[in-house]
């Protein structure tokens, strides 16, 4: 009898051990299988509380499991302070505060982490709002299973002794759930934020929200309502308080659940000198927008000594296609009358009219606007190209490279007049809402077409997809 008790317990405890052993190791594949980006911060320990306090609750603020995640500025010697973003694929974007300028060698720079595992840290851009430096560092693979994450620190490669993040640093910021950006037009202000209208069409009435000027914690900070709430856009007026600069944190107050969404989004009234319109009379201008690592800027400067008016506008932000769009509507209208969205490896042609010109015109794009006043926007229509059977990106370039597209046209590009946009800045598929007092003309493709190219070589597929697509378009990874 004792043989059998001691054989059934032996058998017991041997399938407790392995059922536990096969959990922990089935909870670490998926960890390292997933990037984690889809949740919010994890609490961390009650000695970090004081750096994630969202609530505010009376003029005092909580601590809470969504982090409003201030600025990392630590005790550690020569730190320098940042804000930290976990982006998709395991990336981190680092924001420098402009009161600690970076030096020239910006590739002097390092991350370093909780576990002082450290990445190189690359320059990414100047973000154009505040003129803060951005750049990014990838998180190393003994990070990616610590708890909580906490913000690296921004180190010289040549400092001898570098210094990790406490356990009071703050947890890095998801991209998930984040006030990203912001822009002040005339008459108010207009923000960018994640995780509060998920759903394609399904946008969560304004009243839900307010927008929260300053440290949320303090009582110093002053609330506005917000008038619009579509997509990742959201707009409020202007705060009617002297006393707040252009170093002033903007965010969203989620009212009813009183959480205020982290944000990396900084607050600038501009002056009345740039409501001027500017440019009115100027020829055609390309502007584009996309990150640094593309070699951009070496061919907008070939463009430009060959005579072209080319410009360009850092927009950082993956996956935010409609907001992107929305930015640069409101960005450009104080200067730009008509916009045009088509991608940078695009171009117009009009069989009808162009076909006998040996070369192109500045007259040519402005043919294709309307004459009547009450046309807010032109649509053309798109022959969408693919792969071709090429491999990697074609030699011969783009246009060249790929040959093969649809029989059938299935997508268009517009042509807006920013005037005509909706309050909103409603977008979908490259096409405006407009106001009521506008309509909308479609172009035949026999008076003007696009030529697409969206499935592309598959390297050119897969970084496409990782960055500059719609906001709700799965990632292919996780498909």
């Amino acid at each position: 009898m004792r043989r059998r008790l001691s054989a059934a317990l032996f058998f017991t405890i041997a399938a407790l051990f392995l059922f536990a052993f096969f959990s922990l190791h089935l909870s670490r594949s998926a960890i390292a299988r997933t990037d984690l980006i889809h949740h919010y911060p994890v609490p961390g320990p009650a000695s970090a509380s004081d750096h994630r306090q969202n609530l505010v609750i009376d003029g005092q603020s909580t601590p809470g499991p969504l982090a409003l995640v201030a600025r990392h500025v630590s005790s550690i010697r020569d730190s320098i302070s940042t804000l930290a973003v976990l982006l998709p694929a395991w990336e981190i974007l680092l924001i420098v505060s402009p009161e600690t300028p970076l030096s020239d060698a910006v590739d002097d720079y390092v991350c370093v982490f909780q576990n002082n595992d450290t990445s190189a840290a690359r320059f990414a851009g100047i973000l154009p709002s505040t003129n803060r430096t951005a750049l990014y560092c990838q998180m190393p693979n003994g990070v990616k299973r610590l708890r909580p994450f906490l913000q690296p620190v921004l180190s010289r490669k040549s400092q001898s002794n570098q210094d990790s993040p406490g356990p009071t640093a703050p947890e890095l910021i998801r991209w998930t759930f984040l006030v990203y950006e912001s822009f002040s037009t005339e008459d108010d202000v207009v923000l960018f934020a994640k995780g509060l209208n998920n759903r394609q069409g399904v946008n969560r009435p304004p009243s839900e929200f307010r927008c929260v000027f300053g440290d949320a914690s303090k009582n110093d900070a002053v609330k506005t309502a917000v008038t619009s709430s579509t997509q990742e856009v959201f707009r409020c007026p202007h705060p009617d308080s002297p006393a707040l600069n252009n170093t002033t944190k903007i965010s969203l107050l989620m009212v009813e659940a009183n959480v205020v969404v982290p944000s990396v989004a900084m607050y600038t009234r501009n002056d009345d000198e740039a409501w001027v319109p500017r440019n009115q009379q100027s020829p055609v201008t390309s502007c584009a927008r996309a990150r640094c690592d593309d070699d951009l800027g070496h061919v907008v400067k070939q463009l430009n000594e060959e005579g072209f008016n080319v410009t360009t506008t850092f927009w950082i932000w993956p996956k935010t296609q409609e907001a992107g769009f929305s930015h640069a509507a409101v960005y450009a209208k104080s200067w730009c009358k008509w916009m045009m969205y088509i991608d940078v490896d695009e171009f117009v042609f009009a069989p009808s009219s162009w076909s006998e010109s040996p070369t192109p015109g500045k007259h040519m794009l402005k043919s294709l606007l309307p004459k009547h006043s009450k046309i807010g926007q032109v649509s053309i229509r798109c022959n969408e190209f693919g792969p071709s059977n090429q491999k990697t990106h074609p030699s011969e370039g783009v246009t060249q490279g790929y040959t093969c597209r649809r029989r059938f046209e299935q997508r268009h590009k517009s042509i807006v007049l920013l005037e005509a946009v909706e309050h909103s800045l409603l977008n979908v598929i490259h096409h405006f809402h407009i106001k009521q007092q506008f309509r909308s003309k479609q172009l035949s493709m026999n008076n003007a077409t696009v030529n697409h190219y969206k499935y592309q070589a598959w390297p050119e597929f897969q970084n496409k997809f990782r960055r500059r697509v719609s906001a709700y378009v799965l990632d292919w990874t996780q498909r």
